[in-house]
């Protein structure tokens, strides 16, 4: 399939984070424990009452590893790109394909079912992320209107920002914010009062109310992040952990405002040509109130480009849209 084309929107970033934006003392990862899983991948990592994970791999398998990494089960195949992963009270999942739309897995028989695969008639394009209501709703992302997974460099450079926050009620679904520049990781607020997204290509992260006097009403929560910002999660303690697979790119953010062609141009090189992600390991923990509480780090040396993060038993565990294992590390006091 060729390189579609790219209509770039002219967009000015904010200043690199440290300067003016949210900060946090860096915190190294003192130790980081691979689990390998048996493909690549492993976007996306959601962790059962029983302390196994679930994770999606790049050829629509989802797996289940237990708690210490050494049984790893095939659990289904979406036939797919399975990304964003979420643990229904009653054993099922919530997987959010980036090719197949929102789905509906039985772990125990591998069945898989669609919920929702358009709005209003229009496909799907890149479904990403989710995260579970108590009502039984599910809140999740489509990044682009514009492009698929195969492409998703394409809406950052092209910043058209068509990406939707969606909500799917009892076959129902609800468009809750559009225009959104690349939407997603999705997680409910401690309280459940709001809803949080990660808008990628904006490097910050935007909360809508949901209940309570301010519902309906949305605003930005932490912006200015020192990278692209992917999935979200909500630990116990109500820290809203952040993925962040790269450090800002400043050849993008030079581009960025500037005339649309450069971006045009750029776009026709060679994919060897094109603004690289950095290769860290970098997690952002915030509180309620958007403050940075958390910037975590290591050496992308053994492991990088980290999508995923959740907290669980006193450690982060972190996938990766790339790697061939999740990471293990353990949460800073």
């Amino acid at each position: 399939m060729g390189r579609p084309s790219i209509d770039p929107q002219r967009w000015q970033p904010p200043p690199v984070a440290g300067r003016t934006g949210p900060r946090a003392d860096i915190t190294a990862i003192a130790e980081l424990e691979l689990l390998h899983v048996p493909g690549s991948g492993p976007e996306d990592v959601a962790v059962d009452h029983d302390g196994r994970s679930v994770v999606g791999l790049v050829d629509g398998r989802l797996c289940r590893l237990s708690p210490d990494g050494r049984v790893i089960e095939t659990v289904a195949d979406t036939g797919g790109r399975p990304l964003g992963i979420e643990h229904r009270d009653d054993g099922t999942l919530v997987v959010c394909d980036a090719r197949r739309g929102l789905l509906h897995v039985e772990p125990d028989t591998g069945t898989v079912e669609p919920l929702v695969t358009s709005v209003a008639g229009e496909p799907l394009t890149f479904t990403n992320n989710a995260t579970l209501h108590p009502d039984g709703s599910v809140l999740f992302t489509d990044s682009s209107r514009r492009f698929g997974i195969d492409h998703f460099k394409a809406d950052l450079l092209e910043h058209s920002a068509t990406g939707r926050l969606l909500r799917w009620r009892d076959g129902e679904v609800e468009v809750l914010l559009e225009g959104l520049a690349f939407a997603n990781g999705v997680t409910l607020t401690h309280d459940g009062q709001a809803v949080l997204v990660a808008e990628t290509a904006a490097y910050r992260i935007r909360r809508l109310w949901l209940d309570g006097e301010r519902a309906g009403e949305d605003e930005v929560l932490v912006d200015d992040l020192p990278g692209f910002p992917d999935n979200l999660s909500t630990g116990p303690s109500g820290t809203v952990w952040v993925a962040v697979p790269s450090r800002r790119d400043r050849t993008l953010d030079l581009l960025l405002p500037r005339h649309p062609v450069l971006r045009k141009l750029v776009w026709a090189l060679p994919e060897a040509l094109h603004p690289k992600e950095s290769r860290d390991v970098l997690v952002v923990g915030s509180d309620a109130d958007g403050r940075v509480t958390h910037h975590l780090h290591a050496p992308g040396d053994r492991f990088h480009y980290v999508t995923g993060v959740r907290e669980h038993d006193g450690h982060l565990l972190l996938g990766s849209l790339v790697e061939g294992a999740i990471a293990r590390v353990k949460l800073p006091a």
